[in-house]
C-alpha cells in the first residue's frame, strides 16, 4: 500500500465518463424569444481571462449561443447541489432532442423549476444567477465542434467579475481561496473542497 492507503499497482478500466473532479458551472444563455435559459455544465476551465467550456451539440445553450453569444458564468457553492441537480434532467429545447429523450424533460423555466432566482446583468443581455458567489459575465468569442463530433467547445472572454464580498481578500481583489469552495463534480457525484494542504508558489492572495 503507498501513503494514501490505495494499493499501489493499477488496473485498466474503460469509465463511461471522465469527470475527474471539476466544478459545476450554471450557464445563463439568452433563448430566441429573449427569455433565459439556465444549464448546469461540468466542463470548464480558465485560461487567462477566457474561460472553455465543453457542451453537448444538441443542447439549447450551443443552439443560443450561435446567434446570441452573452452569457453569463455563474459558479455555484457546495451547498447549491440540490438546485444543480434539480436542472441537471431539464432540456430548454422542444420538441426534446433524440438523444435526451426518456431521461429529460422541456422545462421553458429553468430558475423557477431549480428554485433559483435572477438578477440583472451589467454588461450582457442573460441574468446572473442571484446566490452564486462567483458570475462571470461574458461573451462566447469561438465555438467549434470537437473530435467526437458530440460536443461544442466554447471559448468565452471574460467582460467582467461579480463576487460575494465574503470570498474577497478585504481591500484586494483577490479571492480568499480559505472561504471560496466550488462546487465539485466528481465522477457523477457533488463534493466541496477539504481543507487547505499548501499554495502554489505562484500565488498573490495575501497570507495570514
Amino acid at each position: 500500500m503507498n501513503v494514501t492507503g490505495l494499493a499501489a499497482d493499477h488496473v485498466t478500466i474503460t469509465p463511461s465518463i471522465l469527470y475527474f473532479g471539476t466544478p459545476v458551472v450554471l450557464l445563463s444563455t439568452e433563448n430566441e424569444d429573449g427569455s433565459a435559459n439556465l444549464a448546469p455544465i461540468s466542463s470548464a476551465w480558465a485560461l487567462g481571462q477566457v474561460v472553455v467550456m465543453g457542451l453537448g451539440v444538441d443542447g439549447q445553450t450551443g443552439s443560443n449561443l450561435a446567434t446570441r453569444t452573452d452569457l453569463v458564468i455563474n459558479l455555484p457553492e457546495p451547498g447549491q447541489w440540490a438546485a444543480v441537480e434539480r436542472l441537471a434532467p431539464l432540456t430548454g429545447r422542444d420538441p426534446v432532442p433524440s438523444g435526451k429523450r426518456g431521461a429529460f424533460r422541456f422545462e421553458p423555466d429553468k430558475f423557477a423549476a431549480a428554485g433559483l432566482r435572477p438578477e440583472p446583468s451589467e454588461l450582457v443581455g442573460p441574468p446572473r444567477v442571484a446566490g452564486c458567489p462567483i458570475q462571470l459575465e461574458a461573451r462566447a468569442e469561438r465555438i467549434r465542434t470537437d473530435v467526437s463530433g458530440d460536443f461544442l467547445i466554447v471559448e468565452a472572454h471574460v467582460l467582467k467579475v461579480h463576487a460575494d464580498p465574503r470570498i474577497v481578500v478585504p481591500g484586494t481583489q483577490y479571492v480568499d481561496p480559505g472561504r471560496w469552495s466550488p462546487l465539485i463534480y466528481n465522477f457523477r457525484h457533488y463534493f466541496g473542497l477539504g481543507a487547505e494542504l499548501g499554495h502554489s508558489f505562484r500565488s498573490q492572495t495575501p497570507r495570514g
